[in-house]
């Protein structure tokens, strides 16, 4: 370090001037990056965390929450630090910290907000069915799964309000007919179920009725799935009914996971997908 004409004080070694301002915010930026860290744990434990019941579903979601807010408070921070950096000619390591600080809580923030975008933009229901008039039924083995699993929605379908949320988000989930006998279009049901990586519940061929589950990745999610299949004088009719275990809004996730199926079902009887509006 050398004096100045000024009675401040020059780094030498970098070429830079070094002022109270300078090296407080040497020391904050570190602080900043862990909080985004920080943030970004909130955003990815919880999950884990669940499933391992370490905690409830309430905490968990506070978690994210909390992480949310972290997320946000270490982009503004790291921001400031980028400007300062912009205004003192940092060098390249306190730059870099501090646009790792901003990505790393960009990600903590952005994600649950994406999150929370998506589920205002769908209704909040948690049972999707192609046939809401008469919706496939689950059989009694499945229900006794539900209630041993604690599920908290009911298995009975709740009627013409739903219906309605449902036509008006998601209208090209409908019946769906094949000019195949319903043999065929139950072994390619069979098959899609299998290859989605399901869990397979049950399947009865003389009814036509298949049965599965879905378990997301991340928290443990369970939504059941019940395949209805019967002839027709054109051919055969498939209906599907994916329902959430947990969960006043599926954020859209039954919907997708029936639009899934139904690609991957006509690729499998070689006919062209429909869709998606």
């Amino acid at each position: 370090m050398s004096s100045n004409l000024s009675g401040g004080t020059r780094d030498t070694s970098a070429g830079r001037p070094s002022t109270p301002l300078g090296r407080n915010l040497r020391r904050v930026i570190p602080l900043v990056l862990g909080l985004a860290v920080l943030a970004l744990l909130a955003i990815i434990l919880p999950g884990p965390l669940y499933r391992l019941r370490a905690v409830g579903l309430g905490a968990a979601f506070g978690l994210i929450r909390y992480g949310a807010f972290g997320g946000m408070a270490a982009v503004a921070l790291a921001l400031l630090a980028l400007l300062w950096c912009a205004v003192s000619r940092a060098s390249v390591r306190p730059i870099a910290l501090s646009v790792l600080a901003l990505v790393l809580g960009a990600v903590a923030w952005g994600v649950p907000y994406l999150w929370l975008k998506k589920a205002e933009s769908v209704p909040a229901i948690h049972d999707i069915t192609t046939d809401t008039h008469n919706p496939p039924q689950f059989l009694p083995d499945v229900i006794a799964l539900r209630t041993a699993a604690h599920a908290a929605n009911s298995p009975v379908y709740g009627g013409s309000r739903i219906a309605a949320l449902q036509h008006q988000a998601y209208p090209d989930i409908r019946p769906m007919i094949f000019q195949k006998p319903p043999a065929t279009v139950f072994a390619a049901a069979l098959s899609t179920v299998r290859s989605m990586g399901w869990t397979l519940d049950s399947q009865h061929p003389h009814t036509g009725i298949i049965e599965a589950s879905s378990t997301t990745l991340w928290f443990g999610f369970t939504d059941d799935v019940v395949i209805r299949i019967e002839p027709q004088p054109d051919g055969t009719r498939l209906d599907i009914r994916s329902e959430s275990r947990i969960g006043g809004s599926d954020v859209g996730r039954n919907a997708a996971r029936i639009r899934r199926f139904r690609t991957m079902l006509y690729r499998k009887l070689g006919l062209p997908a429909p869709k998606v509006p």
